[in-house]
């Protein structure tokens, strides 16, 4: 144990103890019920004072120790993992089967689970899933690990969020709220008046919520130290991604065989639409044509219409110009 570590332990054991001495040498019947919750508020903020200096000596000492363990991440603080996964899987029900059953083995369990299926009107034919993963932290090296074996993992990311300080001061405050409970409840027995009575039953509600309110926060931080968060995906694939970094020819080589499968595919494809729309292209076959036969016959009909009004509206030749030109 390091002397500064020393040095902090004797402090607070001073200060408790002399927390102690006062409470036991100050007669709590002295005085009014209200300066006694004084005197109590006192040793709270004596507490309070004991648990900031802790909380630097802390803050220091793990900043000096966290420049040697760049890789591992130091003992006895709060650390809160997340991780985000983009895995691969050529067959999307035994992956998924796979993962489901590694989680149990591990006491894991998942928390949000997506899964989208292929359809012919998007652009991806095949499934993709999205899912939240709780793991015990101590788990999560082993959990990681196994994804590679029917998986595979195309990119990954962690971070580990210090949370100690907030951790030890949240247990600090709920310390403090509880003993001025216990107090507040001495001092409801000794009270005299109605007034001080009320004042100390509304004190006492604030407490027994801030009380309420802290072990919530406790326990949730609980909760996500103990447990990993890992954001994983998996989509399902024909060809998993190489992980490994491509020369240049095999750059070229390989993305000039992904466009011919990419062209074969949009063959395909287009054939598969074809077939697959083909009641509804003879049904707005058949449309067309119908309305192709409407449109010509209502053309003839105007056509013969209007060489009708066109003869109706010819004036007939004169009988004397046709004697004149008969003679002629």
């Amino acid at each position: 144990m390091s002397i500064r570590k020393t040095g902090t332990i004797l402090l607070l054991t001073a200060l408790l103890l002399s927390i102690l001495s006062g409470c036991g040498s100050k007669s709590y019947d002295a005085g009014s019920p209200m300066e006694n919750y004084e005197y109590a508020d006192a040793v709270a903020e004596t507490m309070a004072a004991s648990r900031d200096f802790a909380l630097a000596v802390t803050a220091e000492e793990s900043g000096s120790g966290a420049e040697n363990t760049a890789d591992v991440l130091p003992e006895n603080r709060k650390w809160v993992i997340t991780m985000n996964i983009d895995t691969e899987t050529e067959d999307m029900d035994t992956a998924l089967d796979s993962l489901n059953r590694q989680i149990r083995e591990l006491n894991g369990y998942v928390q949000e689970q997506n899964i989208r299926n292929g359809s012919t009107y998007s652009s991806s034919r095949y499934r993709s899933a999205s899912l939240t993963v709780r793991i015990p932290a101590e788990q999560l090296d082993t959990f990681t690990s196994s994804l590679t074996e029917f998986t595979n993992v195309v990119s990954s990311s962690r971070s580990a969020e210090d949370i100690t300080l907030s951790y030890v001061d949240t247990e600090t405050r709920i310390t403090a709220l509880e003993t001025e409970r216990d107090r507040l409840l001495e001092l409801m027995e000794q009270a005299e008046t109605m007034s001080d009575l009320l004042e100390i039953e509304s004190r006492l509600t604030d407490v027994n919520y801030e009380l309420e309110r802290y072990g919530s926060r406790l326990r949730t931080m609980d909760n996500q130290v103990s447990y990993a968060t890992i954001y994983l995906s998996v989509r399902e694939v024909k060809e998993y991604t190489p992980v490994a970094e491509q020369t240049l020819w095999e750059k070229i080589s390989s993305g000039f065989l992904d466009s011919l499968k990419g062209l074969g595919n949009g063959i395909v494809n287009f054939f598969a639409w074809i077939v697959i729309k083909l009641p509804y292209l003879l049904v707005y076959g058949l449309i067309l044509w119908g309305l192709g036969i409407l449109i010509r016959r209502w053309r003839r009909r105007r056509a013969a219409r209007k060489a009708a009004k066109k003869a109706n509206n010819t004036p007939p030749k004169s009988p004397d110009n046709s004697d004149k030109e008969s003679n002629s």
